[in-house]
This record gives C-alpha cells, structure tokens and sequence, in this order.
C-alpha cells in the first residue's frame, strides 16, 4: 500500500507544475487591480513627485535670482564663485570641501562649521549621489550652489535624521585647494 504522505507530496509537486503556467492571462488580484495597473499608479505617482520637485527648484532658482545650470539627470548648481586657477575635478579625485545642506526652505541641516570639512574621494565614498555628480562640474577653489533632487540625495526615507522624506536639498559647498 502507497503511504499517505507520498499522495500528498506528489499532489502538491503536481499542483505546482500545473499551476504555475507563465503563459496565462493576468487575472486581476485585489479588488480587480492588476499588476500592471499597480505598476502605472507607481509610475505616475513617481512622475509627479519628481515634478512636485523640479517646480521647488524652479522657484528656489528665480527666488534667488540665480541662473542655475540643469543637468540632464536633474541635479542644478551654480557657481558663484568661480575659480581662476583649480583644476577641474573628476571621478577618483580626493577633495576636502566646506558645506552647508539646506532644505529648499532654507532649513539649515547640517554643515562644515559644526561638524568639520569633508574629505572624500569623488565617486568612491558613502555620501550622496549628488554631491558626487555635482562636483565634478566644479574645480578646486569654486564656491557653488548644488540643487540635489531627492532620488540623488536621501531618497524616500530621507536621512532618518535631518532630512525628510521625498526632499530636495541644497550644497552649498567650497571646493577647498589641497
């Protein structure tokens, strides 16, 4: 007699070859949504917060009265003061800079007075994406304005500190001469 426990395992193996066909149809799952409606509502909430975000910079921007240069991955900066004789800056340099991270509102989150000048090697440290994009437009001894759009800073948690969620953030930064 076939024992019972061997029914049940070759009833359940079956049900998983049979059951799992890619080749069917989409049914919708939960209360008639589908997967790729789910996918379209993420995408067009996506969209809009990286509108919601561009408008701030935008109006930061002309409040400011300052003609930022946009990038094509969203991050701006500004140079406002410009370097005579640095050298331009690339991925793999060591830079020491000065900063101040604001909030779009001004909200001053952290800065360079308080907590010392950041030394890094452009490209291969634990810090935004931004400010790592944002400096290789610079050269050493500018001084420059770095808009940071939040997927390139701290994204959709923020820092679970300072910085809040879904938030656009300001560098203000001094590429120090090493």
């Amino acid at each position: 007699m076939f024992p019972f426990k061997y029914i049940i395992f070759w009833l359940s193996l079956s049900g998983l070859f049979f059951g799992c066909n890619p080749n069917k149809e989409e049914k919708p799952k939960h209360h008639g949504i589908t997967k790729k409606a789910l996918q379209d509502q993420f995408v067009k909430a996506n969209q809009q917060v990286v509108q919601k975000e561009n408008d701030e910079m935008d109006y930061y921007a002309k409040s400011h009265q300052m003609n930022f240069i946009n990038t094509d991955f969203g991050l701006r900066y500004y140079v406002y003061e410009a370097s005579a004789k640095g050298d331009s800056i690339r991925d793999g340099d060591e830079i020491t800079m000065e900063y101040t991270v604001s909030l779009l509102d001004g909200t001053e989150c952290y800065s360079s007075a308080s907590e010392g000048p950041k030394t890094f090697k452009v490209g291969h440290e634990n810090l935004e994406s931004g400010i790592h994009k944002g400096v290789q437009f610079l050269k050493k001894g500018d001084k420059a304005l770095i808009l940071i759009p939040s997927h390139l800073a701290h994204g959709l948690l923020g820092d679970m500190n300072k910085i809040p969620p879904q938030r656009a953030i300001v560098y203000d930064v001094k590429i120090l001469n090493k």
